[in-house]
């Protein structure tokens, strides 16, 4: 049977009641007793009605599940179809919830922009992501148009267009990215960022140490060239000059060979596929060692200093750390002219380990000082050559203390030395 019929059958037999009770009455005590009975019973019925009709009123209102009243007859089925309604709903509007929340998390983790608007661009959200890149703050910014917050010609350009298939590459607030408008859903549109300033700078280092690479090599090979076709042009030469010719190709074959050694160091360091070794190592040995080779770098040419009052043993690659304490040294005998000092430090900080070189040489001005690590940069590119200096070497140094989760401390003034110091954190002194 329809259940819509069963829902009318109690409320049916109800009314039948009613009647026949004041037909009942009419009989026995009179029309005016079975009317008045009738018209009572009648009354209170519709009373009733009323009330769970004004009790639906009120609640309809403020639906929830937990306030709705209970009803009696076909009300209570009423009741009970709308709890199981309203169940379903407050369901199914927490698992939505659930899953936008969710979706939202998820977008905040992103790499890219996400700015979901509607279908004329009045924003509605975006990701933290969206909002470093274009500028934006959703608190903010939220319902007003895309186009009068990203102020760029490109971009409107790009949105008057509508041409929405290939993305737009611009450059915005210093960051090179690449936006692509997404339509989606029922007139909703997504514009998507992607940020491309790490990948042109890192496209434009490496074309710089290509061009630098390619510069330094080329100076060593053309004054080799030249001696040869000298050579082969005059084979008469005399034996001194002969001599002359050829300690200076070996002068220049050995800076070649420093400068590749270098970029391969370098190449090494700075490659994922080259990973830390940590194994502990006396550090006070290796300290004594890198001492004892300065000063024979240095050939009685300077006065040297040594203090050692840090730890005995780190835990890292002793090898890395060897190169770039001999760079830090080796820069100091090389820039610091004859009759200089030279001290060696290897002391215990609050922070940790640290590893300094002081010397009374030739300074470096203060604006050339964040630069000192960069491939290639050098203050004095003649004075460099002379000292048979590559440029990679401060730039060595720095990916070392990197990977050792150190830093590179820089103290210099012109005429009154330089002091470069490699400070470590507590980190390499535990396996």
């Amino acid at each position: 049977m329809n259940p819509h019929v069963l829902f009318w059958i109690p409320a049916a037999l109800r009314l039948a009641g009613i009647w026949i009770g004041s037909a009942v009455l009419w009989y026995f005590f009179g029309p005016v007793i079975g009317l008045l009975a009738g018209l009572a019973l009648t009354t209170a019925m519709t009373i009733v009605q009323l009330y769970y009709l004004s009790a639906l009123d009120i609640w309809l209102d403020s639906p929830r599940s937990d306030r709705l009243p209970d009803g009696w007859g076909a009300w209570h089925a009423v009741y009970s179809h709308l709890y199981r309604l309203n169940h379903d709903e407050e369901k199914s509007k927490k698992e939505l919830t659930e899953w936008l929340t969710r979706f939202r998390e998820a977008m905040n983790f992103l790499p890219d922009g996400v700015a979901i608007m509607d279908n004329v661009l009045f924003l509605d959200w975006c990701n933290p992501m969206a909002e470093k890149h274009l500028g934006l703050d959703l608190g903010r910014d939220r319902d007003m148009r895309i186009t009068n917050l990203v102020r760029d010609p490109a971009f409107i350009d790009y949105v008057i267009l509508g041409k929405y298939d290939e993305p737009l590459e611009m450059k915005f607030n210093d960051r090179y990215l690449v936006l692509q408008i997404i339509p989606f859903g029922n007139r909703r549109q997504i514009l998507v960022t992607h940020d491309k300033t790490d990948s042109i700078r890192t496209e434009k280092i490496r074309r710089d140490f290509i061009a630098n690479a390619s510069h330094e090599l080329r100076t060593p090979l053309t004054v080799i060239n030249g001696f040869l076709e000298l050579a082969i042009a005059q084979p008469d030469l005399d034996r001194e000059t002969r001599l002359s010719h050829l300690n200076m190709m070996r002068e220049q074959g050995e800076r070649m060979q420093s400068l590749v050694e270098d970029m391969l160091t370098l190449t090494n360091l700075e490659s994922n596929d080259y990973p830390i070794r940590r194994e502990p190592f006396d550090a006070l040995l290796l300290v004594k060692n890198i001492y004892q080779a300065a000063q024979a770098l240095s050939g009685g040419r300077h006065v040297f200093e040594l203090e050692m009052d840090g730890p005995e043993t780190l835990y890292g690659s002793m090898d890395e750390i060897r190169t770039a304490f001999t760079n830090l040294v080796t820069n100091a005998v090389r820039y610091t002219p004859d009759g200089g000092s030279i001290t060696l430090k290897w002391t215990s900080t609050e922070e940790g380990p640290r590893f300094s070189v002081r010397d009374t040489g030739i300074g470096i001005e203060a604006k050339h000082i964040p630069r000192l690590t960069q491939r290639f940069y050098q203050v004095d590119k003649s004075r460099s050559r002379q000292v048979n200096g590559t440029g990679l070497g401060l730039s060595i140094v720095r990916h070392v203390l990197l990977r050792h989760e150190a830093r590179l401390d820089i103290e210099s003034e012109p005429g009154k030395g330089s002091e470069f110091s490699a400070q470590f954190s507590r980190r390499i002194l535990v396996p």
